[in-house]
């Protein structure tokens, strides 16, 4: 009952904690350019406004 057992040794939090922004960062980015290339190709999922 640990941590995962790929890392023998604790990494930085520094570092985890820009893993973890980039991470978000880059789902973000995708997140929003789908949206934008749906509202610019006029989406018609459904959505009322």
């Amino acid at each position: 009952m640990g941590k995962s057992s790929d890392a023998s040794e604790t990494p930085k939090p520094r570092e985890t904690r820009d893993e973890r922004l980039k991470a978000a960062l880059k789902q973000n980015l995708q997140r929003r350019k789908q949206q934008a290339r749906a509202r610019k190709t006029g989406d018609k999922s459904g959505k009322a406004g």
